[in-house]
């Protein structure tokens, strides 16, 4: 297996240039699937704080950065949609958000809001015990004692110290969303129709803007807080660096 990344291939969503070089840093084995960016990336590409993996692994040896409230320590760790990153030393806290076109950008948040996480809810599923196991879209499992009041298309707040569920948000009309892929990426409005579609077709959800609306298919679109946007709040914008 190749320990290489070449660049015209990653995913739409990685936030680096494809015609600048011809390889990038691949992600390791974790959360987000192949969707999943490179810590290093970040740092490098997008941050600027380090302009080599070595430089990376030195800066995780000293506990310096966590990923929803983890110290890492491989500098390739996938990160994914509304990921925590944090700078404690720096009093620096991001949320990996989507930007115009899908694409991941980090927001900058402050030291509270990067006490939790938002998940999409991708699955549910009674375990021994009574309990519901609620999966969320970057792999990972949250208990809850009553999944009744929990939809597969639903979105959860998750604390980062006890991974509890703080808030939740059902997908209903009038909901807040942000579509994460396809042609309308990035952009942020309410469900004003949620329009079911007969057999295995997708679901198609009108989503109303500032600018007007878009029509997008319903898995492309996560339900969020009105506190995960913000004017005030701005995005980390991608550029060039060494791959090694």
């Amino acid at each position: 297996m190749t320990k290489h990344q070449k660049r015209l291939s990653v995913p739409k969503s990685w936030p680096v240039e494809r015609k600048t070089e011809t390889f990038t840093v691949k992600a390791g084995a974790g959360p987000h699937g192949e969707d999943g960016v490179p810590l290093v990336v970040l740092l490098r590409d997008v941050l600027g704080y380090v302009d080599s993996k070595k430089e990376a692994r030195y800066a995780l040896s000293e506990d310096a950065i966590l990923i929803n409230g983890d110290p890492i320590n491989d500098e390739q760790r996938p990160i994914g949609m509304f990921d925590i990153v944090a700078f404690p030393g720096r009093e620096e806290y991001y949320r990996v958000f989507p930007d115009e076109g899908g694409r991941l950008a980090l927001t900058e948040i402050d030291e509270e809001s990067a006490g939790s996480r938002l998940g999409k809810i991708e699955g549910k599923q009674q375990v021994p015990g009574g309990d519901t196991q609620l999966t969320l879209h970057d792999g990972t499992n949250v208990l809850v004692d009553d999944g009744s009041e929990y939809s597969s298309v639903d979105s959860v707040v998750v604390d980062n110290d006890d991974k509890s569920i703080v808030a939740h948000f059902p997908f209903e009309e009038g909901a807040l969303v942000t579509a994460v892929r396809g042609n309308h990426g990035g952009k942020i409005g309410e469900i004003d129709a949620i329009d079911i579609t007969p057999g295995s077709g997708p679901n198609t959800i009108g989503v109303s803007t500032d600018d007007g609306g878009f029509e997008t298919v319903q898995e492309y679109v996560v339900v969020i807080d009105e506190n995960f946007t913000g004017d005030d709040e701005s995005s980390e914008n991608a550029t060039e660096g060494d791959d090694e």
